[in-house]
């Protein structure tokens, strides 16, 4: 019998092999047009939207996946009401910093808010109506959201984790998750930063202690396991 535990990064994951749909979900981060698209928020920073978009099919094959054998997925998005009320204005001022100030007026309509054009998902991972989508105000996909009592409702407590960025909301996500009790699995090559040093060290910084915040892994072994699942499980 072939094993379905992912051969992660520094313990097998999950830690008492119970991938399941019952157990078991897809959180995907932050894969919003204001990321991945020319004249989002990103680019309105200064950054290359290409290492973002390069991960994309590798979402779309989990995703596939996922929802072939039936384990919940979620999606998240970042971004605030068109009144900015959850914008501090520590906020406000660092993001206009080296570039467009959240809640300004782009191509794409006012960057990081709510029911623009910029704060939906791309086309290529647009969840179906019965996925959850989580509109966070925050980095972190648990602060001020319901994400936290959704899983637990359905007993999930195995997370697989990808989207952007690996340094900041994959991250605060991450970390958050694991206060929780989660067992926390990223995708190595479904995570992307603004550039490769912050990738590593994000990743690292979740891999440290023996897996103090979780376990990563790659595509390819994490749908070998939830195809394994379904065949034997």
């Amino acid at each position: 019998m072939a094993s379905q535990i992912v051969s992660s990064n520094p313990y097998p994951w999950p830690h008492d092999n119970s991938l399941s749909p019952q157990t078991t979900a897809l959180i995907i981060i932050d894969m919003q047009r204001d990321f991945l698209s020319t004249g989002g928020y990103l680019h309105s920073q200064g950054y290359s939207v290409a290492r973002f978009q390069a991960i994309v099919p590798r979402i779309q094959s989990l995703l596939s996946a996922f929802r072939a054998v039936g384990i919940p997925v979620y999606h998240t998005r970042e971004g605030h009401a068109p009144h900015m009320s959850t914008v501090s204005s520590r906020e406000r001022h660092r993001s206009g910093v080296d570039g467009a100030q959240i809640g300004s007026q782009g191509p794409l309509g006012r960057l990081l808010i709510r029911g623009e054009k910029g704060h939906d998902v791309i086309p290529e991972l647009y969840p179906l109506l019965e996925e959850p989508v989580i509109d966070k105000p925050c980095r972190g996909a648990f602060t001020h959201t319901d994400l936290d009592i959704m899983l637990r409702c359905r007993g999930i407590r195995n997370l697989v984790i990808c989207g952007v960025t690996a340094d900041a909301c994959v991250n605060s996500t991450v970390r958050e998750a694991s206060d929780r009790g989660f067992d926390v699995l990223v995708v190595e090559d479904g995570v992307e930063s603004v550039n490769e040093e912050l990738k590593r060290w994000s990743l690292e910084a979740i891999r440290v202690e023996g897996g103090l915040f979780g376990v990563t892994e790659k595509t390819a072994e994490v749908i070998r396991a939830v195809e394994t699942w379904s065949t034997e499980g």
